[in-house]
């Protein structure tokens, strides 16, 4: 397989006349300034590895316009989604899912981060298949021709002191203990199925969501299996309120006290730290995945990440609740959110907000491997068109800058994954209606007597 890219982003900067070259599932060449061969299909416009989407709550989709009607914090916004999640079962979750992940990699999404906490049925009492939810997402990552990480969440608290209630009871195994044992029996399953396109990872809903005896073994297991944990942190001040107020530290300090900070890492959102919390996650070279554009839509606040990336922590990008899904937004976002906050331009170049969308996402989903144009790596590659409305001018040096600051999800052409073509001239080759698809299944798990607030 090989393809001839007009342009090409390899990571340190825009290269002519690329010609890519695979075997199976990895690149073999990457070779600039070669004339186009008869047999190889042309990329025209800007070629990139394929992006990667470090945190995503699939079933969130369906709350996209409902809940931008009137306002609120939030914990309202949460009450909606708790509706939401009681309504889904792994039949219906899959449909969903696989209709999200489409439109995923029409965005040029490769990969995607699912942070996975809806799984028992409503009240808790587990499927008959424990992960039926869990397989629910893999399957519907292969149907959208994605890869996955699964990052099977411990919840078991709906406060620090407060007990599981209502939608929640949906979460919880009970214990860590539980928790650890129902991931193993997925990976088991997983390994045994031989998913090449899925990984099993951990994840620590939050410190509001798991005591800290609980947290140190979710911990512990995510370091003995080399998997990449994640965790939401300090999303909001009342967060970081009651984890002073019950353990005298904040949420940053306490995860490091439970083992469960370091270079396999993520903390999704970090939005209110001191400049402690900041050092200490540099010091660890604790991940962060910034979520701007639902940071911006629950009115979280901007979270410091450059100073965080200055301190020695990689920053990745997710598209969270999906307000959006469009890593091209939250790339700019990061950049722009800091200029409104300092009042200064610059702090982000084009090519380290790719690294953000491309290779530290990969990483942080434990997929190495994956995120660059170079040979031996994941065989991923999306082309931006350079001549839309919104790119069109931009001279060639200039076209990883008119990606990130100027282009959109609309304008992604063509999309690779594992050696794979998945997306070609703007359609999904395997999910045929993706604007069908998602509004069959949100409409199967929404209420039509749902009417938006005054």
């Amino acid at each position: 397989m090989r393809w001839h890219a007009e342009l090409a982003w390899l990571g340190d900067g825009v290269a002519a006349d690329v010609l890519i070259e695979a075997d199976g599932e990895r690149f073999t060449t990457i070779t600039p300034g070669v004339p186009a061969p008869p047999d190889a299909p042309r990329l025209p416009g800007l070629t990139l590895p394929g992006l990667a989407n470090a945190h995503s709550h699939a079933f969130h989709r369906a709350l996209r316009g409902r809940v931008q009607a009137g306002s609120g914090t939030f914990w309202t916004w949460r009450e909606t989604m708790y509706r939401v999640a009681d309504r889904l079962d792994p039949d219906s979750y899959r449909a969903l899912a696989t209709a999200v992940y489409a439109e995923m990699a029409l965005a040029g999404i490769s990969c995607v981060g699912e942070f996975h906490y809806l799984h028992h049925r409503p009240g808790g009492e587990p499927y008959d298949d424990p992960n039926a939810m869990g397989e629910a997402l893999i399957a519907a990552a292969a149907d959208a021709g994605v890869r996955i990480t699964l990052l099977d969440t411990c919840y078991l608290m709906g406060g620090i002191g407060t007990p599981l209630e209502g939608p929640q009871l949906r979460f919880g195994d009970g214990t860590a203990g539980n928790w650890a044992r129902r991931v193993d029996s997925l990976r088991e399953q997983s390994d045994k199925a031989g998913r090449l396109h899925a990984r099993i990872g951990a994840a620590i809903h939050s410190v509001r969501a798991v005591p800290r005896e609980q947290m140190s073994a979710v911990a512990s297991w995510a370091k003995e299996r080399q998997a990449p944990l994640h965790v939401h942190l300090s999303e909001q001040p009342a967060e970081n309120e009651a984890c002073e107020a019950r353990y005298g530290m904040s949420p940053t300090r306490l995860l490091a006290e439970c083992g469960a900070l370091g270079a396999l890492t993520t903390a999704v959102h970090a939005t209110h730290l001191s400049e402690a919390d900041i050092g200490l996650l540099g010091a660890t070279m604790t991940g962060v995945c910034m979520c701007p554009t639902t940071e911006r839509d629950l009115a979280d606040g901007i979270g410091p990440a450059r100073a965080l990336c200055d301190a020695g922590s990689p920053v990745c990008l997710g598209s969270d609740q999906h307000a959006v899904i469009d890593l091209f937004e939250e790339a700019r976002a990061v950049e722009l959110d800091e200029r409104l906050r300092t009042r200064r331009r610059g702090h982000w170049t084009a090519g380290a907000l790719l690294a953000a969308a491309t290779w530290n996402g990969h990483h942080s989903l434990g997929w190495p491997e994956a995120g660059r144009l170079e040979p031996g790596a994941y065989a991923d590659l999306v082309t931006v068109a350079m001549d839309t409305v919104r790119t069109a001018g931009a001279a060639p040096g200039y076209a990883a800058e008119a990606a990130v600051f100027a282009a959109t999800n609309a304008d992604v052409r063509h999309v690779v994954v594992s050696g794979r073509e998945v997306v070609r001239d703007g359609r999904h080759l395997l999910v045929a209606d993706v604007p069908g698809a998602l509004r069959d299944a949100i409409e199967a798990v929404t209420s039509e007597e749902e009417t938006p607030p005054a």
